[in-house]
């Protein structure tokens, strides 16, 4: 306890907890579409695949538009950029409590798209709040200002029971005075001592271009431009991809040259990723496969989050100490042996939700490993890095719901989706076990401080 309080006093405590509260409410917004899910498609009719898809595309949108806003935050002060965004994220809630009827499927789309832009504050809260600290504390800091996924469990506990008395469209005006909390205590807190470099003008234009461009995409894809049923939906984050990666500036994009870069977003792509797609499918999972109650489903929802957002700072003291390398070795192996024993078993409410609990166990510390390596892999880069990684999670998360919804209508059980999910966590454990040796090398601090020579190479590595 001594060490994490110089720990915090080493740096400046109040912009890590308006950090911390921007990516809170970001997130509390961000999954807003998963709890109240079974409320919707009460009033709008719905396929699986569909249902998938509603609760996929903001997770999408916020991984897309991560690059970007991290671009946008290389390039700018921090604090306006997040204020910008809590602005952005505040135009669903207030355009769905506003009206007077039920809104279409397709502007559920479009204003999912905006949600995106409150998990996007992930590309700006995690590096605001590293600029704050020395860089022996970064894993521990990056993990407490991304606890802020703690946002999650709001969702399950505030929304169903909001949602069951006035309506779904009028729980989602909650959300807006958790915004207003977190706009105060960035204006007053937050400070960005963060390196800036490039043309912010250039910057906020390729923002925009890209959040105008998704939603394009978005309607696009649900008119059937791209093929019908299934094809234009897998192949959306392609095409989203591709755009955010467009607008970015030629020397930003020579990260993407680096095999490291990919590894890192394929790790996060499944820590991440599982963490927040399954946050945002779980209310459905569990009433198709338990019968589960609503209200009961929301609750359990909130509990798995909040077990995955808890860990989290523990996994990234736990990489400042062993190295998020050998963290990650062990954790991917774990969820893909989770993943495998639901494909298999499809194991009874109680051991489903216990497995369920483990795997969020393993997402949370998996995502606070996995961030001690970025400033120490790529400094002086890491709101770029933040964005891109963040995007690869953030696409990871909609493959879930949308893979699971598919699976769901195509086979009758979730057990394929499970079983893909299985596969790709295996792959990323040989990787990083491949990767292993070299990583090592950067990626222990306390053995640089005792090898000269070793801190000599990871300086290279870093500089390549």
């Amino acid at each position: 306890m001594k060490d994490l309080v110089s720990s915090l006093k080493s740096g400046n405590w109040r912009a890590l907890i308006a950090c911390f509260l921007y990516f809170d409410t970001g997130f509390t917004v961000w999954v807003m579409f998963g709890p109240l899910a079974p409320f919707i498609q009460k009033d709008i009719a719905m396929t699986p695949a569909e249902l998938g898809l509603l609760v996929a595309v903001p997770v999408l949108g916020a991984a897309i538009l991560r690059v970007t806003l991290g671009n946008l935050y290389q390039a700018y002060d921090g604090r306006r950029v997040a204020l910008m965004g809590i602005a952005l994220s505040a135009i669903p809630a207030a355009v769905l409590l506003m009206m007077p009827g039920t809104p279409s499927y397709t502007l559920l789309l479009v204003l999912g798209v905006l949600l995106g832009v409150g998990g996007a504050s992930f590309a700006v809260a995690l590096p605001m709040a590293g600029s704050n600290y020395p860089p022996k504390v970064q894993g521990l800091v990056l993990g407490l200002a991304a606890a802020g996924n703690i946002g999650a469990v709001l969702d399950g506990f505030l929304f169903p029971g909001l949602a069951s008395h006035y309506g779904w469209a009028r729980a989602t005006g909650a959300a807006l005075p958790l915004l207003a909390l977190a706009a105060t205590a960035v204006t007053f807190w937050a400070r960005d001592l963060g390196k800036k470099s490039g043309s912010a003008l250039q910057a906020l234009r390729s923002f925009g271009i890209t959040l105008a461009g998704l939603i394009a995409l978005v309607l696009a894809v649900h008119a059937g431009v791209f093929g019908a049923g299934k094809t234009g939906v897998l192949l959306l984050p392609v095409f989203g991809a591709l755009l955010a990666i467009a607008v970015l500036p030629r020397h930003y994009r020579a990260v993407l040259t680096e095999g490291d870069t990919w590894v890192v977003m394929l790790v996060y792509s499944i820590t991440f990723g599982g963490f927040v797609g399954m946050s945002s499918y779980i209310s459905t999972l569990l009433i198709s496969l338990y019968q589960v109650p609503k209200l009961e489903a929301g609750v359990v929802m909130s509990l798995l989050a909040l077990t995955g957002a808890m860990v989290r700072p523990l996994g990234g003291l736990i990489a400042d100490r062993i190295s998020g390398v050998r963290a990650l070795v062990v954790l991917l192996a774990a969820i893909s042996v989770c993943d495998f024993a639901f494909a298999l078993w499809m194991p009874p409410f109680a051991a489903g939700i216990a497995l369920l609990a483990f795997t969020y166990v393993c997402f949370g510390l998996g995502n606070g490993a996995t961030f001690q390596l970025v400033p120490r892999r790529w400094q002086g880069r890491t709101g770029l890095m933040s964005g891109i990684i963040g995007a690869a999670g953030g696409i990871g998360g909609f493959y879930l719901p949308v893979i699971m919804g598919i699976a769901k209508e195509s086979t009758g059980s979730y057990q394929m989706g499970f079983a893909t999910f299985g596969v790709i966590a295996a792959a990323a454990f040989g990787l990083v076990v491949l990767h292993r040796a070299r990583w090592l090398e950067w990626a222990l601090p306390q053995e640089h401080a005792m090898a000269p020579t070793v801190v000599q190479g990871a300086q290279a590595s870093a500089s390549h």
